[in-house]
């Protein structure tokens, strides 16, 4: 792969020309930056900003205002490659507060090894109703702990609005869930994305997240879908590395708390 050109696609596919992530959300452009706005339960923020020192401050304040004025908490997505080069020092000054840093990996779907079974005991279930999104919000929990009613709202309300925007699955051992993941396909980009991929500790080093990869990386080839994403811990790097997966460059997640919100 040749990885500046895919990254700046990505940028202009993805980010600059970004599409809702649900169906009560929109997304506006406001002078060089690209934010979505949805309700409390959704995802709020900027996807994209292509400033520079003279306006990246008035920029920040604008957002910090208007999401003020709604009362709502957002998230400012910075990437490594991100102008201005103290975008991120600019953020932190202005109140936001940085997540962990995660790796953006894209790799072409169809070169991935997508023969990968699922261990033994363990079978996969597609998540297309409100009982599947039960097991995965269960798992989302146990993996990741707090509540995961939100994730389990915003996953009904795409298999519901856009069934074909999303692919969820859930590896079960019996009837227990031990790891569950979703993939988001956005029509007309080419790429989909690979998100909340977790298992839990006991089945860990066992294939299970590889055979979840390898599950949706099928899915979109059948889609026509080229490019997977992935935004990246440190503990699945290595995985999504060794089955063809490439770093790109990094993301990390600004978040802002209004004092009223």
């Amino acid at each position: 792969m040749d990885r500046s050109p895919v990254l700046a696609l990505y940028d202009r596919r993805m980010r600059e020309g970004a599409r809702p992530d649900g169906p009560d959300a929109r997304v506006e452009r406001v002078g060089a930056v690209v934010r979505q706005v949805a309700p409390p339960q959704g995802w709020n923020g900027v996807l994209w900003s292509g400033l520079d020192t003279a306006g990246a401050d008035a920029a920040i304040a604008g957002q910090i205002a208007y999401f003020t004025g709604l009362g709502r908490a957002f998230e400012w997505k910075l990437y490594g490659h991100d102008l201005p080069v103290d975008l991120g020092r600019r953020l932190r000054g202005a109140g936001f507060v940085p997540q962990p840093e995660e790796t953006l990996m894209i790799a072409e779907a169809a070169d991935l090894d997508l023969d990968t079974e699922p261990p033994a005991g363990i079978r996969l279930l597609p998540v297309t109703d409100a009982a599947g999104a039960d097991l995965a919000a269960d798992v989302h929990e146990k993996v990741f702990g707090g509540d995961a009613s939100r994730m389990r709202e915003q996953l009904l309300a795409r298999l519901t609005a856009g069934p074909d925007t999303i692919v969820a699955v859930v590896a079960l051992a019996g009837d227990e869930p031990v790891s569950a993941a979703r993939m988001e396909l956005v029509p007309g980009t080419g790429f989909a994305g690979l998100w909340g991929g977790g298992t839990v500790e006991a089945w860990r080093g066992r294939g299970v997240y590889r055979a979840l990869v390898a599950h949706r990386a099928r899915a979109a080839v059948e889609r026509g879908y080229r490019y997977l994403q992935v935004d990246a811990s440190a503990r699945s790097r290595p995985v999504l590395e060794r089955l063809g997966f490439e770093p790109l460059t990094t993301t990390t997640p600004y978040t802002y708390t209004p004092p009223a919100a």
